[in-house]
């Protein structure tokens, strides 16, 4: 009988530190890591028809000179209009889905890690075998993602106030890995989680 395929669902808030874990499971433990954030930048990338959909309903605010998404101009509005940010995900999210579902399919390996920020909101906890979520105190997410993304106080606690509640992510968790410390402590949780 073939083992058991292991894929993990690692997931978390943003600024929580999902990049530093995931990339401590590729450089070092060799695993295979396919990422949402990845598959959502490809969806945009022009010429495609998502982009075109997102030119078309946003208008020309949220495009650059060179016909680029401006980010910056779309997560200015997204975070502050819940049923904007939810017809942009509506467009992305299945894209996602399906990069995930061939990449799984043409990836052999017995354990993969699927880097999903939003692996609830966007309904993909289907396409994994365990749940991890990375999690810090909120004070800390506030001050990462600040200086991370250069953001007021208020647009901090907008970004993360549009993500599900880190406490009910922890609640259905298979693997909590606490983010507070320091790194070697980080990377311990991850080498325990992992064996």
């Amino acid at each position: 009988m073939a083992p058991t395929r292991r894929i993990i669902g690692l997931t978390g808030g943003i600024a929580t530190g999902k990049s530093t874990v995931t990339d401590y499971l590729h450089d070092i433990h060799q695993i295979c890591v396919l990422d949402a954030d990845s598959y959502a930048r490809d969806a945009v990338k022009p010429p495609s028809p998502i982009l075109n959909q997102i030119f078309q309903h946003f208008g020309k605010v949220v495009q650059t000179a060179s016909g680029t998404l401006d980010r910056g101009q779309l997560a200015e509005i997204i975070f502050a209009d819940p049923k904007q940010r939810q017809w942009l995900e509506a467009q992305i999210h299945p894209f996602v889905r399906h990069c995930f579902e061939i990449a799984l399919a043409q990836n052999r390996d017995r354990l993969v890690v699927l880097a999903i920020p939003l692996l609830f909101e966007a309904q993909m906890t289907d396409l994994v075998t365990e749940i991890w979520v990375v999690t810090c105190p909120l004070e800390i997410q506030i001050n990462r993602l600040r200086v991370r993304n250069q953001l007021s106080q208020a647009q901090a606690i907008a970004r993360i106030q549009s993500q599900s509640p880190l406490s009910e992510k922890i609640a259905r968790a298979d693997c909590i890995i606490d983010n507070h410390g320091t790194l070697a402590q980080l990377y311990q949780q991850v080498d325990r989680a992992i064996a």
